[in-house]
């Protein structure tokens, strides 16, 4: 089962998504805040798989509340809602530690790809609108550390939206070893994930975005 808690300040979208949420054998709502600043408290009581957060909302938006739940080193994933398809409020909620983003128009079947995705798979969620979000967004620009050439390859196949079971059957290895490279890339980049893996790669310019 997977568990979620919803975070907007909008009454009408909570009941909402809501009633999405419950109509699915596989997911169960938890808790639900009007405002980020109960993130951390509602977490700790609830134990969510996902935080569907709203990235705009009066008092603490998405983006603070993602940092300080990242802060605190909570084990629940942020994805984080919008309006607008190249909102800047998304990319710096995924350079403060989300896992991915939906916009608000994009109906429930997207929706629901998306939580299981980021619930149940090791693959970056949606590639290519991450990728046209950095296009609109991107005004930071990084430094890879060293890598290795093999560190390379599975950062490239990370960036492209690869599972780990993808990336080790074109580099012709076992998923085990992948999944060690992939968390010494994590170390190494000093990141949360594969999304912030992901951002370091296109801002650093070691992967283009056209």
């Amino acid at each position: 089962m997977i568990r979620v808690v919803i975070v907007d300040d909008d009454l009408l979208v909570r009941t909402g998504l809501r009633a999405i949420l419950d109509s699915e054998d596989d997911i169960d709502v938890v808790g639900e805040a009007e405002d980020g600043e109960d993130v951390p408290a509602l977490i700790n009581s609830s134990d969510p798989d996902i935080v569907l957060m709203d990235v705009r909302m009066r008092g603490v938006d998405g983006i603070t509340a993602t940092t300080r739940l990242v802060a605190a080193d909570l084990r629940a994933k942020v994805l984080v809602m919008t309006t607008f398809e190249n909102d800047s409020y998304v990319y710096d909620a995924l350079r403060a530690g989300a896992s991915g983003f939906v916009l608000k128009r994009s109906g429930a079947d997207h929706l629901l790809i998306a939580i299981r995705t980021l619930a149940t798979t090791d693959s970056l969620l949606f590639p290519s609108e991450l990728r046209n979000l950095l296009q609109a967004s991107t005004r930071h620009r990084t430094t890879l550390p060293a890598l290795t050439t093999r560190e390379q390859e599975v950062l490239t196949g990370i960036a492209r939206g690869l599972s780990n079971a993808e990336i080790a059957s074109e580099l012709f290895v076992g998923n085990e070893t992948v999944k060690t490279y992939v968390g010494t890339l994590l170390g190494k980049l000093g990141v949360r994930d594969r999304t912030q893996a992901a951002i370091a790669a296109y801002e650093s310019g070691f992967i283009g975005l056209q």
